[in-house]
This record gives C-alpha cells, sequence and structure tokens, in this order.
C-alpha cells in the first residue's frame, strides 16, 4: 500500500490549521487536535487500501511469440475492472535494453468491463531476453491508496531477425505472382520460361504473339490475340555468404551492420525460394561458422531463420578466400553468389577483390555493401567549422576509395551493390529481380 497525493496534502493540512486552532485553545490542545486529525487520515487511507483489495483488477499480457529487430513490436495489456470504477497505473517488466514507447500506462476502466492498452517496444539485438512481471497501481475509491502489487507474468521471448520485413516482401511477392504487378515485371525484363497465355493488352511486345493459338481461337470467335507470357528461368542456385567479423560489428541506424545484412540475407532468401531457386547460405569469419545447403521450398526459410538467430557478429577479421574456397568445394555448377559484407578501400579489401574475382567466370559473383548513410551525410554537408571541414574531407576521400574498389570488382566481372544499411533489402531484392528477369544466371 502507498499513500496518494490526497493524503499528503491532507496530512499538510492539518499542520496548516494548527495556528488557527491555537488562537481558540491552548497550545497542547491544538497539537492534540492536529494529530488526531493526522491519525483520522491515516485509517481512513488504511480503510481505502483494503477496500481496494477487494476489487482489484485483472491484468493479461498478449505480445507476439516472436519480436522483430529493429521495429516496433505491439505489447496489450487486457485490464478487466470488478464491481467499481478503477483508476490504474501500470509499469511492465519488459527488458531494460528494449526502447519503449509509453514506460507507465495510466488508465481508468469503468465498472465490470474490459479495456486494452497498448504500447510498443523496440529491440535493437537479437537474442533470448528474459521479460519480468506486471507492476499494477490501482486507487482506491476516496483517492487516498495506491494498492501496489505485482502480478506474475514472467516469461522468455525471443527478438529474430525482421519478420515484419519478410512478411511484406511475402505480400510483395505474392502480388507480382499473381499478376497484378505485371508492369512492374515488364520494367524489369523479359523472362524466358513460358508461364501461361492470356490477352492482348495496349502496350504488349507483338513479338510475343501466339499467331497459332490466336488463329484457332479467331475461327469460333472475334476475341483478340493472345500473348505468350514469359517468366524467369526457376530451379537456379542462390548463394548467400554472409560476412560476421570485424567490419559488420559497428552500428549504423542503431543497428549493427550485421542485423542489417542478416535482414538482407533473408529477404533475398525469401525472394529465391519463392521464384524456385535452390537458396544456401553461409556465415563466415575466420572460417565457416554456419552453412545451409541450398534447398528449396518455404520449409527452408524457417530453417534459415532458427538456425542464423542466434549468431552475432566477432571482432575477427574475415577469411574472404576461405569463404569462397568452401563454396566451389561444394557447388560445383554454375551459381549466383552473393556477398554481404562492407570494404574501406582497395587496399584494405584485397583479399575480398581476390576471393570475388576467383568466382568469375565460372560462377556469376554479386558484392553486396552496407553503407553508412552518416558517412554519406557528413560528405556532402557544407561546413566552415575547421574540425568539420576535416571530418567532411576524411568522409569524402573514404567515399571516393570505395568507388576505387567498386570499379576493380566490375573490371573483374563483379556484379555491385552498395547502398546505405538501412536500405539495403530492398535494393538488394530488386536487383535479384532483374538478373532473374534477364536471365543473366
Amino acid at each position: 500500500m502507498i499513500p496518494a497525493t490526497r493524503v499528503y496534502l491532507l496530512l499538510i493540512l492539518g499542520i496548516a490549521i494548527a495556528p488557527i486552532t491555537a488562537i481558540f485553545f491552548d497550545i497542547a490542545t491544538s497539537i492534540n487536535l492536529t494529530l488526531v486529525f493526522d491519525v483520522i487520515v491515516l485509517i481512513l487511507m488504511l480503510v481505502d487500501g483494503w477496500l481496494v483489495r477487494r476489487n482489484r483488477v485483472e491484468v493479461t499480457r498478449e505480445l507476439l511469440p516472436r519480436l522483430s529487430i529493429g521495429r516496433d513490436n505491439l505489447v496489450v495489456l487486457r485490464v478487466k475492472s470488478a464491481n467499481t470504477n478503477a483508476i490504474v497505473q501500470i509499469s511492465d517488466y519488459y527488458p531494460s535494453s528494449f526502447d519503449v514507447s509509453t514506460p507507465v500506462l495510466t488508465t481508468t476502466v469503468p465498472s465490470n468491463s474490459t479495456q486494452e492498452l497498448d504500447y510498443t517496444v523496440h529491440p535493437n539485438k537479437r537474442g533470448e531476453f528474459p521479460w519480468g512481471d506486471i507492476q499494477v497501481r490501482q486507487l482506491g475509491s476516496w483517492g487516498l491508496a495506491w494498492d501496489n502489487r505485482k502480478i506474475p507474468q514472467s516469461l522468455k521471448v525471443w527478438v529474430y531477425p525482421d519478420l515484419v520485413g519478410l512478411r511484406s516482401l511475402s505480400i510483395r511477392l505474392t502480388l507480382q505472382s499473381s499478376g497484378s504487378m505485371r508492369q512492374f515485371r515488364r520494367q524489369l525484363g523479359i523472362g524466358t520460361e513460358f508461364a501461361e497465355l492470356r490477352n492482348y493488352r495496349v502496350g504488349d511486345d507483338l513479338r510475343f504473339v501466339d499467331w497459332k493459338a490466336t488463329a484457332r481461337r479467331v475461327s469460333t470467335t472475334n476475341a483478340p490475340p493472345l500473348i505468350r507470357v514469359l517468366e524467369p528461368e526457376q530451379e537456379q542456385t542462390l548463394l548467400i555468404l554472409l560476412d560476421r567479423g570485424r567490419l559488420m560489428t559497428a552500428r549504423v541506424h542503431g543497428l549493427q551492420r550485421f542485423d542489417w545484412g542478416l535482414n538482407a540475407a533473408l529477404s533475398l532468401a525469401l525472394t529465391g525460394l519463392r521464384r524456385g531457386d535452390r537458396v544456401g547460405l553461409g556465415v563466415f569469419d575466420r572460417q565457416m561458422h554456419a552453412w545451409l545447403p541450398p534447398d528449396r521450398g518455404e520449409h527452408h526459410l524457417t530453417s534459415l531463420i532458427d538456425r542464423l538467430t542466434p549468431i552475432q557478429p566477432v571482432l575477427l577479421e574475415s577469411d574472404y578466400l576461405g569463404a569462397v574456397t568452401h563454396v566451389v568445394q561444394q557447388q560445383t555448377r554454375r551459381a549466383l553468389v552473393v556477398v554481404i559484407t562492407d570494404l574501406v578501400d582497395a587496399t584494405a579489401s584485397a583479399e575480398l577483390l581476390a576471393a570475388l574475382s576467383r568466382l568469375a567466370p565460372r560462377y556469376l559473383p554479386f558484392c553486396v555493401t552496407l553503407r553508412d548513410p552518416l558517412v554519406d551525410e557528413m560528405a556532402h554537408t557544407f561546413t566552415a567549422d575547421v574540425t568539420a571541414a576535416y571530418s567532411r574531407a576524411v568522409a569524402l576521400d573514404l567515399l571516393a576509395q570505395r568507388q576505387v574498389a567498386f570499379a576493380q570488382l566490375k573490371q573483374k566481372g563483379v556484379l555491385v551493390l552498395d547502398a546505405p544499411a538501412n536500405q539495403i533489402s530492398d535494393g538488394l531484392v530488386d536487383k535479384y529481380l532483374q538478373l532473374k528477369a534477364r536471365n543473366l544466371l
């Protein structure tokens, strides 16, 4: 039980009126009257606290079984009142490392009703976290005492990669596959496998009119010509190598670069599986830390998520040649090999350049680098401050050195995608769809 603000105000009032009572009574009587007043206030507070215990609210928590890193995850607290109106303050013991939208929730619940309160948590790290009980304070009917208690609701929660982003991407891919985004697919390019016949539409390429099928149809009806719809070739192999070395430990927009890379790797894996490809994924540092051989199907994506979620980046220099050698030994047929990492310049990243060059032309190497948008902002912000000017000069030099390294990669037949870490997933998926549509693999 905790005294409410009203109790302290009444006690102060008792002290304030003591000089007034002293005018009509002697000092001893005035003191006794003040003490009696304070005792009455305290007794009423105890009674108020006892009464509220008879009408305690019920509070339950609902949250997703798997939280997404870097996202606002909704938490719902359901409050059910008894026979009286209830004024409550609720503090949930979420993991201390999470950012939270509303630490303390306050509401008034009408009698015999249920009210839902919600807030969001924003985890910045993957893994398992303890979630504690629910602290509830309920104000008594007279406003003199708070009933303070804990409701047992402790549990363990897992923070996964960006599952919210994967669900959004899944919907997008479904819309594309259903044909409602054919305009987008025409922008990407022309496939090589026959998918279906459909009626001619304004703007369609006349080269894809199926004249034989149209002739058979026209002989019986005045229907429009039939168009052959071609889709990218299926059942190719996509191999993703995700670096978890020193360069991937830096934080970009609140998450480690490795987390952005992991989100991009899973988005690419989902897209590849939806396009019928066999997808394999490896995580490496000085050695191949985890390797999941190429496979198909939605179950494979679940295996990837479960296997990769506990993995964290380490402060070790990555062995790119070792990772590429592992791929060459495991995959003898041609495949698209995507290496998700970062580079500094041509000199510091010489091993990466040599490793990717080893893949061409037998494989199709694709280097994906996660740039820090703060470096871009610093490089493109003019300043008159001397210290900031030096920082800008360093940022411009870093970007120039990256471009030199990318130019060397392109000369050796390596595809390159360099984008801010927090935007890499969408760019990587779009680039992959372009490769598939143009049948470059």
